[in-house]
């Protein structure tokens, strides 16, 4: 009989995890109606495999977990293939989503030079483009005030605006690649926009974050009623998705950095926010395991069960407990709630592969409508976040 946590075999997640692997790698846009049209006539496709954008950073990572958990060779070959396949097309615009892929490069890089041989040299084809992307980073990506990182697309700049997804996306690769790379300026770097972002997005009368915020500036000033405020924080949307970013990064960058979570003053402060973030969760998990769209407005508002984030905030969830970030007793509370978001994964796992009940690509809205009409369609990135969950649901078998 296969060994069972909480009540489910564990060839039923290795099952759900191959499912999805396959999902992420093989699914097709068959309509055309998710290419992404650039100004300079490149067409990105954002629902296959082989291009590159955030979604694709983030189910790369996926499946490095799944390696380094399983030893599985075909995961790492796939990853291998990825980039070799994106530096052979010669590579991408620089911006926050499309940096998401250094962080497992970086692991890559770091994996082959540890092996030697011909190993060692592979890697050093991955140095370049670590420094690279680490310079731009560090030196060319466009800057907010008080120096956040701002959170350019493919498609538009936005203008002084910060997004709860920059700290997957780009803080948690610049961390990686000052530690690997030894420029501690990376680090702290890092660490830094963890603090803007906190600092601008967490909501403290609720434990939740806001989607994003905008500085106000001259090309976008303050109500002439009120010209001391600073910015805003649009609809002030508490959405599951970037809630779940932030529910993924803050463990994953304690992790990175092994920083103490009783003295360092970093992870003192990041484990506070996130146990605040967790305990205004649990109250708003749903039966079935779901979180809605709108994390506190009720799906009979038209906040609709969502899957993705609920697929992050297991992964975030398990991941913190696992560091032992939190006194055993509110762990125990917590492990709860995530496998029961596991659990819900993974009835939204298709037979193709596809995480269901997951939402389109979500742009910042300036109204609660606006995340309420966003359509729900099976998307890579929902296999990806998945594939974290379900990874990391898979430690309690070991």
């Amino acid at each position: 009989m296969p060994l069972k946590a909480h009540g489910i075999p564990s060839s039923n997640v290795h099952s759900a995890i191959s499912l999805l692997i396959n999902g992420l790698v093989n699914i097709k846009d068959t309509s055309g109606e998710f290419l992404m049209t650039l100004p300079d006539g490149r067409v990105i496709d954002t629902k296959g495999w082989n291009d590159w954008e955030w979604t694709h950073g983030v189910g790369l990572y996926g499946l490095w977990q799944h390696h380094v958990l399983t030893g599985s060779s075909s995961s790492l070959e796939v990853i291998e293939e990825w980039f070799r396949n994106r530096f052979a097309e010669g590579g991408t615009t620089k911006n926050i989503n499309t940096m998401a892929a250094m962080l497992t490069l970086c692991c890559l890089y770091e994996h082959e030079k540890q092996h030697g041989g011909d190993s060692a040299k592979e890697a050093t084809k991955y140095l370049a483009h670590l420094e690279a992307w680490a310079d731009w980073a560090m030196n060319d990506l466009i800057r907010t005030r008080q120096h956040g990182l701002q959170h350019v697309t493919y498609l538009d700049d936005n203008h002084q605006q910060l997004w709860a997804d920059t700290l997957v996306m780009t803080c948690l690769p610049l961390a990686k690649i000052g530690l690997v790379l030894n420029k501690p300026q990376y680090i702290a770097e890092a660490k830094r926009q963890f603090l803007l972002h906190s600092q601008y997005l967490f909501d403290a009368p609720t434990g939740l974050f806001f989607h994003g915020w905008q500085f106000y500036d001259e090309s976008n000033p303050a109500p002439t009623d009120q010209p001391h405020l600073q910015g805003h924080n649009f609809a002030r949307a508490r959405w599951a998705r970037g809630n779940s970013w932030a529910t993924i990064a803050i463990p994953e960058l304690i992790s990175l950095l092994n920083l103490d979570p009783e003295h360092d003053p970093l992870a003192v402060h990041l484990v506070s926010v996130l146990r605040a973030q967790i305990e205004a969760l649990l109250p708003l998990q749903a039966k079935n395991g779901l979180w809605c769209t709108l994390l506190d407005v009720p799906e009979s508002e038209g906040s609709y069960p969502e899957a993705s984030a609920t697929a992050g905030f297991a992964a975030g969830m398990l991941k913190a407990c696992r560091l032992r970030l939190f006194p055993k007793k509110d762990c125990e509370r917590y492990t709860e709630s995530a496998v029961k978001a596991a659990k819900a994964v993974l009835d939204n796992v298709s037979v193709d592969g596809e995480l269901l009940s997951t939402s389109f690509g979500t742009g910042m809205g300036s109204d609660y409508q606006h995340y309420k009409n966003i359509p729900i369609t099976p998307m890579p990135y929902g296999q990806a976040m998945a594939l974290l969950a379900l990874g990391e649901f898979l430690r309690l078998y070991i």
